[in-house]
């Protein structure tokens, strides 16, 4: 990857509905070579796709938690499940597993506080290996959806 194709990416993350022919003269090439380029991002998987971020207070989504997970068991099979399981439910808009304690972290928008107990007290505390949740409540997003630096 050169400095022409993180321009390419950092141009993408800024407008990823940008013709192929503006791009080229944002980042300084003719189209044929900026389509080709582009091209290979995608076939390479450093662009894996395009999306409209859409707010989600305007789905009715103002609550959310970050969720804590600590396994009661680490076995491969427990985490698969653990993992597979928390994929599957469409309030779980990211997750990670972490280094140390806690194991994973979850980050969960609801459409209030009943919401989230809800699904807390039905779902997430069901989950394959479980042994404690600890949620914390997201007051304000300081940064949100910022572009990777290219």
């Amino acid at each position: 990857m050169d400095a022409i194709d993180r321009k390419i990416l950092a141009v993408l993350q800024e407008d990823g509905r940008i013709t192929v022919t503006d791009l080229a003269a944002r980042v300084g090439l003719s189209v044929s070579p900026c389509h080709r380029r582009l091209r290979e991002l995608e076939h390479s998987g450093v662009v894996r796709g395009y999306r409209a971020i859409v707010d989600a207070d305007a789905l009715g989504l103002t609550f959310q938690a970050l969720v804590f997970v600590t396994m009661r068991q680490e076995d491969r099979d427990t985490l698969l499940g653990f993992e597979e399981a928390v994929a599957a439910i469409p309030n779980v808009v990211q997750a990670q597993r972490l280094f140390g304690d806690p194991d994973y972290l979850l980050r969960i928008v609801t459409a209030d506080l009943g919401a989230y107990q809800r699904l807390e007290d039905d779902t997430l505390s069901a989950l394959p290996g479980v042994q404690r949740l600890n949620s914390t409540l997201v007051m304000k997003h300081v940064v949100n959806e910022r572009a990777l630096p290219a």
